[in-house]
């Protein structure tokens, strides 16, 4: 499906069916002003210099420029038009709950699922819509049964929630978990792959990873893995949360049987939006988190028995969807690499400063991690925000120590100018006694 096709795709449907009294007055061309962005005939690399374009989408959201946000990593803003579409949404439930919540919006939460079934190149059939990447996960790592001395195999970086789940069912159950150790930065996929086969032993039921790794950018070949472990018989669990609407690219490119992320990162969804991908022969084999009818042990909706909630958060996803097309996958995370490099090789011409992340085309994203050699990262964080209100932070691992930066679109390059600016007085004159 063109670009064209999907923004009339999914634009209409969900909106089609809210009542026109219960639609405000809103900035009615937010969608056209990005519309036409993604019909730019010009390379991403290009359009990723171009102020004048991004100028059109930082306008688009709504964030306080009395500080500057640099843990978009954390969760992103949502665009104005996300925003009205959901408190739209929410209007609209609180007429008559009971009816419009299961009777209306319930189902028009199908067209959402169609949309980030096109985005991830998947069967509408495949995909759960959840709260997070943290609900997405666990219904994958608590659904597998395991018995006493099971081993997973993932790695000392992954994310910490997904952790503490294995590290319970081990305490709970016996289960094993290895963690294996990744080089920092990474630029050798064959040695990621090479170190995951070492840890697999005739005990090992699961491999889990991430697509990137949160805590500095790092992208993983998460393909490259499946294809090793899958020739053992071992599926592979693939935490998206930070690769989704981030990177460019589709299932095919990492033909994992699981897949969970989070919408209100990169994808800019309402915060609490997540999404699920389980090959559709999986399901079934996979206990739902929360318990699920019979009938629908095979349907991938077992995985959305989580009670009363509100819908308006998921609903908006479509407007989030239609925005991320406006501009452009490859255009937004041109850009992404762009604010990056805009910042990093500015600070990395300091012998002082390392950077715990690849510039490397491919091997990571518009995160980075950086260091000042001889200073504290938990007191650098602190003295950005608390000297210079740039929010940003601290990553201290057994292994490597740093401040995580993740700008996103709507981040200009001046704000990006005022952190480079507080890291030189840094390095210059220290800490301001």
């Amino acid at each position: 499906m063109h670009r064209r096709e999907f923004l009339g795709s999914i634009a209409l449907p969900a909106a089609a069916a809210v009542p026109l009294a219960c639609v405000p007055v809103l900035r009615h061309d937010a969608h056209e002003r990005v519309r036409g962005l993604a019909l730019d005939p010009r390379d991403p690399e290009d359009v990723a210099r171009d102020e004048s374009f991004w100028f059109q989408v930082q306008q688009a959201f709504t964030p306080d420029r009395a500080m500057v946000n640099l843990n978009n990593g954390g969760v992103c803003p949502a665009p104005r038009v996300v925003q009205d579409a959901m408190k739209r949404y929410l209007d609209h439930a609180n007429t008559a709950p009971a009816y419009v919540l299961w009777r209306v919006q319930d189902p028009e939460k199908e067209t959402v699922r169609a949309g980030l079934a096109r985005l991830f190149g998947a069967d509408p059939e495949e995909i759960a819509i959840t709260r997070n990447a943290s609900e997405s996960l666990e219904n994958v790592q608590q659904g597998f049964d395991l018995e006493r001395g099971d081993e997973i195999v993932t790695t000392t970086q992954d994310y910490p929630r997904m952790l503490t789940t294995w590290e319970q069912r081990e305490r709970r159950e016996g289960i094993v978990l290895r963690k294996i150790v990744l080089p920092v930065p990474c630029e050798d996929p064959a040695e990621v792959v090479r170190r995951f086969a070492a840890a697999i032993t005739d005990r090992t039921r699961l491999l889990h990873m991430s697509h990137v790794i949160n805590l500095t950018g790092q992208v993983l070949p998460v393909r490259d893995v499946v294809r090793m472990a899958r020739a053992k018989g071992i599926p592979v669990i693939v935490d998206g949360a930070h690769s989704f609407a981030h990177l460019d690219f589709a299932h095919a490119d990492l033909d994992c049987d699981f897949y969970g992320t989070s919408l209100h990162k990169f994808l800019f969804a309402p915060h609490g939006t997540g999404m699920l991908f389980v090959r559709r022969e999986k399901i079934e084999t996979l206990w739902p988190l929360m318990a699920a009818p019979k009938a629908l042990d095979a349907d991938i909706r077992k995985f959305e028995e989580i009670g009363t909630h509100p819908m308006a958060n998921f609903l908006a996803i479509a407007d989030a969807l239609t925005f991320h097309f406006g501009i452009g996958p490859a255009n937004k995370l041109a850009r992404m690499l762009y604010l990056r490099d805009h910042w990093a090789k500015r600070l990395v011409q300091h012998p002082r400063v390392k950077l715990n992340t690849s510039l490397k085309p491919g091997f990571a994203t518009g995160v980075c991690n950086v260091q000042i050699e001889g200073v504290d990262s938990i007191k650098l964080a602190d003295h950005l925000w608390n000297k210079h209100k740039l929010f940003t932070v601290a990553i201290v691992h057994d292994e490597f120590q740093g401040v995580r930066v993740s700008p996103a679109v709507y981040t200009t390059l001046g704000e990006l100018d005022r952190f480079c600016d507080a890291m030189e007085r840094v390095l210059r004159d220290g800490f301001p006694a």
